[in-house]
């Protein structure tokens, strides 16, 4: 999977907005396979996790219920130029990604 996700931080004062675009195919296990006819396979994120300067800031637990290619948008507090955040996903089949940016 090229690109699994994309991040877009701004700073403004002390408080980061962070954006970011997960790639991920997001199967329910409930739709068919339009030629075949067999059930596609429950493939979905399970969990999310951002965390800001090594200090987890958001723990999402996902279900099936979201949508293909899911967008997350979060505001963080006491943020400063060069403060790192990290987002990751990892998925029911054991696939994972991980994106890091630097505030500026």
């Amino acid at each position: 999977m090229a690109d699994p996700m994309k991040i877009r931080a701004q700073l403004q004062g002390d408080i980061a907005d962070i954006k970011v675009l997960m790639f991920h195919p997001m199967e329910t296990g409930l739709r068919k396979d339009p030629v075949t006819g067999d059930v596609i396979a429950l493939h979905f994120i399970q969990r999310v996790v951002a965390a800001h300067n090594g200090r987890t800031m958001l723990d999402a637990q996902w279900s099936q219920a979201v949508s293909k290619n899911p967008f997350v948008n979060f505001r963080i507090r006491g943020a400063k130029p060069g403060d790192k955040v990290t987002v990751s996903w990892e998925d029911n089949m054991g696939e994972k990604a991980s994106i890091e940016t630097t505030l500026n």
